[in-house]
């Protein structure tokens, strides 16, 4: 195992640029293929991400299954803002609280975890 610790964070929807959430998961896929110690978080507008790529029928829906055990979570105060909070629930994915019920980023950085925003 590298000493590489990386927080990848997803902030765009699913309806929006597609391409980021790829390229997000993509690189968090390279780092874990590479061995580094590699979490992805769902915050933000990113949330509808995670909920339509935990669909069966949804193109990404493989990339995000091999990251599985990756997903650190999505942030419970949008996922429950976005309407999304059952289909995350659903999928088995945790709803992150721990800043006044928001994900924390800053518990990442205090983890040593570099952060990429996507």
């Amino acid at each position: 195992m590298s000493d590489n610790k990386i927080a990848v964070v997803i902030y765009e929807p699913d309806s929006g640029d597609l391409s980021r959430v790829f390229r997000g998961l993509k690189v968090a896929s390279e780092f874990k293929s590479a061995g580094d110690d590699v979490v992805v978080v769902f915050d933000g507008s990113g949330v509808e991400s995670l909920a339509a790529l935990s669909n069966s029928d949804h193109k990404l829906h493989a990339l995000l299954e091999s990251l599985r055990d990756n997903v650190h979570g999505a942030c419970a105060y949008c996922a429950n803002g976005h309407g999304v909070k059952d289909q995350i629930e659903a999928a088995g994915y945790a709803l992150k609280a721990d800043a006044d019920g928001e994900v924390s980023i800053r518990d990442l950085v205090n983890d040593g975890r570099q952060v990429l925003n996507y």
